[in-house]
């Protein structure tokens, strides 16, 4: 399934660990209502640019677009949510998003740039691991996992091709930055499963 992006795979700094996929695959009701919140999260980030960078017109044009996108996932899930009986809950973010974010310079350009290619970055690990879940659900569920794959893996390239636009140098080295560390936030161990989380922390029973 992943072939078909290579540019995606490449981007990312490593594969999803087995053990977040057989921890997804323990909390089905919990991954829906996370992906819920995930989808909600992307589309106000996309009007907050769009709120920021009013002059653009770039932006403006891919940022509407991925906004409506992003809401129309979050209506499938919660769909899928209310047909299983999934109550839609308030979750604690993951350390995940915050882990890249914390790390953007204060400046601009810098700061968009900064923000298009967390963007980027979290995209990609959506779609990576929609990929990884999909064989193994149920087929309703993997169905819908699958149909993801052409909008995230576009959502990708949105935001890295704006990256390059609005930096007016080379990104490489931030790029190489935020790949290290997400690579750390995606197989350092976490204590609560999320879409984008770690692996399961091993729990002291002493």
């Amino acid at each position: 399934m992943l072939s078909a992006y290579p540019e995606l795979v490449n981007f990312l700094p490593c594969e999803s660990p087995k053990a977040w996929l057989n921890w997804a695959l323990e909390n089905q009701s919990l991954l829906l209502n996370d992906h819920a919140h995930c989808e909600k999260k992307a589309a106000s980030t996309a009007m907050s640019l769009m709120y920021r960078y009013v002059d653009r017109d770039n932006l403006l044009h891919k940022m509407s677009r991925l906004a409506r996108e992003e809401l129309l996932h979050f209506e499938q899930v919660h769909k899928l949510m209310r047909k299983r009986g999934v109550a839609y809950e308030h979750l604690t973010a993951s350390r995940y998003a915050d882990g890249l974010r914390k790390h953007i310079r204060t400046h601009e350009p810098a700061r968009l740039v900064d923000t298009l290619i967390i963007g980027a970055f979290v995209e990609a690990r959506s779609c990576e691991r929609f990929a990884v879940l999909a064989p193994h659900l149920d087929e309703e569920l993997s169905k819908f996992y699958l149909s993801l794959l052409k909008s995230e893996a576009r959502h990708f390239e949105d935001y890295l091709a704006l990256a390059e636009e609005y930096a007016g140098e080379p990104i490489d080295e931030r790029v190489a930055f935020f790949r290290e560390l997400e690579g750390k936030l995606i197989t350092e161990p976490d204590v609560e499963f999320r879409v984008h989380s770690g692996p399961p922390a091993e729990v002291s029973l002493s």
